[in-house]
């Protein structure tokens, strides 16, 4: 049993979801609140007053105005692709062939894997984020590395080997049967274990077998609590190719739908030029769709369709999609979610994107009881924003009228250094 401890601060948590419901009124903001912590846990949320008074033992950080919300929650990342993350120029299939599946190759060498997941996590705690989903590489050392990296910290993580047995370089190709076999024997390794996930990860249709994808489909039946990751509808190329590969499919859903990977603990990343069928299928069977807007517009993929989609009661999750996407910060992705959404002329309050890089992004992983929110009896992964971390964003901070015109000049122009301290299992791991 370790000291409770108490952080004051602003707090910010959610009551609702701000989609469905006034989003201001979806939030509770509390200008003198408190967090109590017990044991790597969220004991309780109320106001710093009441909490000081109840706990008088309680070792006390004060964050003076700085706001306390639940850690970010990154619903889709490549950790292997931290080291070409903003690299120059390509769409999509150009993209992987030439940044993507040459950096992905170094990855069976335990020990370079084991450097790049160190730094990535490193860098993410740095932004806020405090829980991911990953795509590791064929290789499971590439997953050994990334989980015992978040075992030592005692970090909340999802991850999988990227299954794929054609339509990529010798060297990155499986079979059906290993892919079967390697993902199982990594289940029984590492899902559950702490605060550890497996996802059953085929990479995407056009590099998978209909064999490996039956043979993912299967694993998925016998491990129904997994999750399962995978791309969906990112580039309107891609499409065209996917449906060259399956002539006998309806719509790049289908070529998933069909071998058993369609579910409720599926995760789709992109999922931007969805046909009506496979929108319906989506919502009928409560699958995961996971937002990535810097990687939409850095690859030129297209508009996500977030109000939409939202309206007619999909999943949603948001992501950086590092390294496709340009950026490891959550409050970075938060501000192109918004820009995707004035393009499509439906503006996304602050409150609603705020919810998407927390709760809506737990939520989408079926996780919104553990993590994602400031509550009681949640885990105790929590970031605190600096709303005045640069002379930029302090002098319009300085004309806000309420903590809505306060947090989204940071989420429009912060970086790591808005993120004035990030806990993650109950302990600080930056500021």
């Amino acid at each position: 049993m370790t000291a409770a401890k108490l952080l004051l601060g602003q707090t910010l948590s959610f009551e609702g979801n701000p989609f469905e419901t006034a989003p201001a009124e979806a939030a509770r903001h509390e200008r003198s609140g408190a967090v109590l912590i017990k044991d790597g846990r969220i004991a309780a949320v109320g106001t710093s007053d009441a909490l000081r008074a109840a706990h008088p033992q309680a070792d006390v950080t004060d964050y003076g105005d700085a706001l306390l919300c639940a850690g970010f929650v990154d619903a889709h990342v490549h950790y292997p692709q931290t080291g070409i993350i903003a690299s120059w120029g390509k769409r999509l299939i150009d993209w992987l062939n030439s940044y993507t599946f040459p950096e992905e190759m170094r990855f069976g060498d335990r020990a370079y894997a084991d450097q790049v997941a160190n730094t990535y996590l490193d860098l993410t705690a740095n932004h806020g984020t405090t829980t991911m989903v990953s795509y590791c590489t064929i290789h499971p050392e590439s997953v050994d590395a990334i989980f015992t990296a978040a075992q030592t910290r005692g970090q909340r993580i999802v991850a999988g080997k990227t299954c794929m047995d054609r339509n990529a370089p010798d060297g990155l190709r499986d079979t059906a049967q290993s892919a079967y076999d390697d993902s199982k024997a990594l289940i029984a390794k590492w899902h559950g274990v702490d605060r550890l996930d497996y996802a059953i990860t085929p990479r995407f249709s056009p590099t998978s077998t209909p064999e490996q994808l039956r043979a993912l489909g299967d694993l998925w039946a016998e491990h129904p609590d997994c999750l399962m990751q995978t791309h969906l509808s990112e580039q309107t190329d891609e499409i065209e190719w996917v449906l060259g590969l399956f002539p006998e499919a309806r719509d790049y859903l289908d070529t998933y739908e069909a071998f058993g990977l369609l579910g409720e603990k599926g995760l789709y990343g992109h999922a931007i030029h969805l046909e009506p069928r496979e929108r319906a299928r989506l919502r009928e069977t409560g699958a995961g769709l996971i937002h990535c807007p810097t990687s939409n517009t850095f690859i030129g993929s297209g508009l996500f369709e977030m109000q939409s989609l939202m309206s007619e009661g999909q999943r949603v999750g948001l992501a950086t999609d590092t390294g496709g996407g340009s950026s490891f910060s959550m409050l970075r992705t938060m501000a192109a979610a918004y820009e995707v959404a004035q393009l499509r002329h439906t503006p996304l309050h602050a409150a609603q994107l705020m919810w998407l890089a927390t709760q809506g992004s737990a939520r989408s992983l079926h996780m919104e009881d553990k993590i994602g929110n400031l509550a009681s009896g949640m885990e105790a992964d929590i970031v605190v924003l600096d709303l005045s971390s640069t002379p930029d964003i302090a002098q319009r901070f300085s004309r806000a009228d309420d903590i809505w015109e306060a947090v989204f000049p940071t989420i429009m122009m912060g970086d790591d250094r808005a993120i004035k301290a990030t806990w993650i299992n109950g302990q600080p791991v930056k500021g």
